[in-house]
């Protein structure tokens, strides 16, 4: 009973945390810090909630969560026996695992063909152009600019993009987005879509997402004005804002509209960086966060 309410204790922090961290003004600050922790919650969230269920399920076996499965699975008698609630949490646990593993395979399969059918579709359609070298360039007169993520990535650029923005400017969003790619930041917000989907009528997870591409979107914005003027990314977002800026395709990453003013104040006025006794306080949290479950998951409390 011990180790199952500290479980259900745990993924209830995780979601207060959460839901607190949605509102949370520090995060702008040090956003790379910021997903590390989302990602932590998430995960634990996740492992913790069904290992509650899963711990006190395995309860009369007197063991561990990891154990005691393999026990069950191995068709092992309990030392104690079952009864009607042991063997609904038992259920309601692996249930809640497989939606959680079925939803994470699914949102990464739609999103690996997705980026196969644009990928032959960018072959098409789009042509290399000596002016940006090394990026797609689309025949069409919006503006857009995102990118394919993968083992074949690429980057793409309208005609549109090319006509609206300087040099400068194009080299400043060529760099963001070569950060996403260089990142991996399509791994970071692949969880959360798949969350989305298993929870859609939640609005802690609903604002979870979104925070995170906000973060996502600005921690590339980092990376990039270390190669580039951050006024010059701060223009070219204000003119994809105001010309109209395309969404990128489905499992791409891209230009959010609605992020566009917080992240141009950021790059404009950006405010002081936090302080590192804080960065590593939010790092130890999430070390401690993720390593918690495993441990609760084999022994028993």
């Amino acid at each position: 009973m011990i180790t199952a309410a500290t479980l259900a204790a745990l993924a209830t922090a995780c979601a207060v945390g959460s839901w607190r961290l949605t509102t949370a003004r520090w995060t702008s600050r040090a956003p790379r810090v910021a997903i590390i922790l989302w990602q932590s919650l998430g995960v634990t969230w996740g492992l913790a909630g069904t290992g509650a269920m899963l711990a006190y399920a395995v309860q009369p076996y007197g063991v561990g969560v990891l154990p005691g499965l393999i026990a069950f699975a191995d068709g092992r008698a309990p030392r104690e026996p079952w009864d009607v609630l042991h063997v609904l949490a038992m259920i309601a646990g692996l249930t809640a695992l497989a939606v959680l593993v079925a939803v994470l395979l699914t949102a990464g399969t739609q999103v690996l063909r997705a980026r196969r059918r644009h990928r032959m579709l960018l072959a098409l359609i789009s042509h290399d152009d000596p002016v940006v070298p090394g990026v797609r360039v689309l025949d069409h007169p919006g503006a857009a600019a995102y990118c394919v993520p993968g083992l074949r990535s690429q980057v793409v650029v309208s005609e549109g993009a090319l006509r609206l923005l300087s040099e400068d400017e194009m080299a400043a969003v060529l760099a963001h987005e070569a950060a996403h790619v260089r990142e991996r930041h399509d791994l970071v917000l692949l969880p959360f879509a798949a969350l989305r989907r298993a929870l859609p009528w939640s609005k802690v997870v609903r604002d979870a997402q979104t925070q995170v591409e906000l973060l996502v979107e600005m921690a590339a914005d980092d990376r990039a004005r270390r190669y580039c003027c951050p006024r010059r990314l701060a223009t070219a977002l204000l003119r994809f804002g105001t010309a109209g800026a395309m969404p990128a395709p489905q499992g791409m990453l891209g230009v959010h509209a609605q992020s566009l003013m917080a992240r141009v104040d950021r790059l404009v006025k950006p405010a002081p960086e936090l302080p590192m006794r804080l960065r590593y306080g939010v790092l130890a949290l999430s070390v401690t966060l993720v390593t918690s479950v495993p441990f609760l998951w084999v022994y028993q409390l």
